[in-house]
């Protein structure tokens, strides 16, 4: 099988399959940009093909000026959107040419199509939003000591304060300047510390 078949073969099996990719956008355009585009999918009847967009926002609490806590949405990566669709012909020149969107993230230009975003990377990425399907399993539970697999506190152990399925994390209380802090880490970031 020669290079340009496998190419070929490659093009079609991404035609038929669902996967994520990343779109660019004006930054701070992105809910605007998800709107247009979902209302394209739906005048332009492509609904088969393209099936979540998603603003990837976190939720953080911040102090007013008043003195009093308030929840503020902030883009974890500004001038983007995550699309969950099939790359078929339609598809792709829809969300191409949807004002706003000024490209995908991972193709070469020229006319060739983008390539998709790691599974892993981009569950890891749902997870972070609150926004994943898939639930982790874990063998630890409060008062368990764990290790930090991945972020700024890697390597670090702790004990497990509390947990919470629904968005899959665990309040962990880690030693810092001497004190136990909380912080919060998704449970595929720990592993349970065997104590012997």
């Amino acid at each position: 099988m020669t290079t340009n078949e496998k190419a070929v073969i490659s093009a079609i099996d991404d035609e038929h399959e669902t996967r994520w990719y990343v779109v660019n956008t004006y930054a701070g355009h992105e809910n605007r940009v998800k709107e247009n585009l979902e209302k394209r999918v739906e005048t332009m009847g492509i609904q088969d093909s393209l099936f979540r967009i998603v603003v990837a926002e976190e939720t953080e609490t911040v102090i007013g000026k008043d003195g009093k806590p308030k929840d503020v949405k902030t883009n974890v990566f500004p001038g983007y959107l995550f699309v969950e669709m099939k790359m078929t012909d339609e598809a792709w020149y829809v969300v191409r040419n949807t004002p706003g969107v000024t490209g995908f993230i991972g193709s070469s230009g020229g006319g060739a199509k983008p390539f998709p975003v790691a599974p892993d990377e981009m569950e890891a990425i749902l997870r972070r939003i609150g926004q994943s399907d898939k639930k982790i399993s874990i063998d630890f539970e409060i008062g368990d000591t764990v290790k930090i697999l991945a972020g700024p506190f890697s390597g670090m152990e702790g004990r497990v304060a509390s947990l919470n399925d629904q968005t899959q994390t665990a309040n962990v209380l880690i030693m810092l300047f001497g004190r136990e802090t909380p912080t919060d880490i998704n449970y595929g970031d720990l592993e349970k510390v065997e104590l012997f």
